[in-house]
């Protein structure tokens, strides 16, 4: 049976929209004109996605991305024509996957859909990885089953955390740039907000490791020291090394003796 999607927005044009180019990629789609619609039908039956407009009658987007996370890792996308790096960090911070600002092309939602979809397949069919798990510290990380555990604990992550960590976990601690966490998690390139999501779900990631009192710690190499004449394609190779405290950043300090050494100003995540 081909997926459920379950899309709310107040515009009866940009429904019947969105419904028409989900439904001519296989997809079956309901339609919902209020929060409260959608909120009852969430009640009976999740779908496989969940499509929201923030501005809505009845209860908001927000509102609704938010108690849905709290009970289930369906993904989320928010679409809104609230389209500040603001509003993109609040949609996510409240637990959605991906947020599109309108006026879009439902070729790129049909897109982003698609992406979120692919990941759960890929996953499913063990075409990440064939090992069964991966290990950093106490944390384990099944990308078969799409479980995080912590001694022994299942840890609570939503799809684009899920798949962040495991972008992470399977670099045997070689360190992954913004662009290209933006590109491999979320399957697009960066745009001002982006960034902004990124770092709140580092974040998020961070907070629930520390509850769980997780030995596997997320680093972020907000700079790295480099010689001159060291090439681009070298850049990407972050040598262990002391922090060195800045005005603005830490910095991985690379101990190559060369006076005139400076600072190449990009960021990093790793385990």
């Amino acid at each position: 049976m081909s997926q459920l999607i379950y899309v709310a927005d107040d515009g009866k044009n940009i429904r019947n929209l969105i419904k028409m180019f989900l439904e001519n990629e296989g997809y079956r789609v309901k339609t919902f004109s209020n929060g409260y619609s959608v909120s009852e039908a969430l009640k009976l039956q999740m779908p496989d996605l969940v499509i929201l407009d923030i501005m809505m009658p009845g209860e908001d987007g927000l509102s609704i991305c938010a108690n849905l996370r709290k009970k289930s890792d369906v993904p989320i996308i928010i679409i809104s024509a609230k389209d500040t790096p603001l509003d993109r960090v609040t949609g996510i911070m409240a637990g959605s996957d991906d947020y599109l600002a309108k006026p879009f092309l439902p070729l790129e939602l049909t897109a982003r859909v698609k992406a979120l979809f692919r990941r759960a397949q890929m996953t499913s069919k063990g075409k990440l990885k064939e090992e069964e798990s991966f290990q950093c510290g106490n944390l384990i990380l099944n990308p078969l089953e799409r479980k995080v555990c912590v001694n022994g604990e299942t840890l609570s992550v939503t799809p684009t955390e899920f798949s962040f960590l495991n972008c992470l976990i399977q670099q045997n601690e070689a360190a992954l740039s913004k662009s290209e966490l933006l590109e491999q998690v979320w399957n697009h390139t960066e745009n001002p907000g982006e960034p902004r999501m990124l770092e709140d779900l580092v974040k998020r990631l961070r907070k629930k490791l520390r509850l769980h009192h997780s030995t596997a710690l997320i680093e972020t190499i907000w700079g790295v020291r480099i010689s001159p004449d060291t090439e681009l394609s070298q850049y990407q190779t972050i040598i262990r090394c002391h922090p060195v405290q800045t005005t603005q950043f830490f910095l991985y300090q690379i101990s190559l003796g060369d006076p005139n050494a400076h600072y190449l100003p990009f960021d990093l995540y790793k385990f």
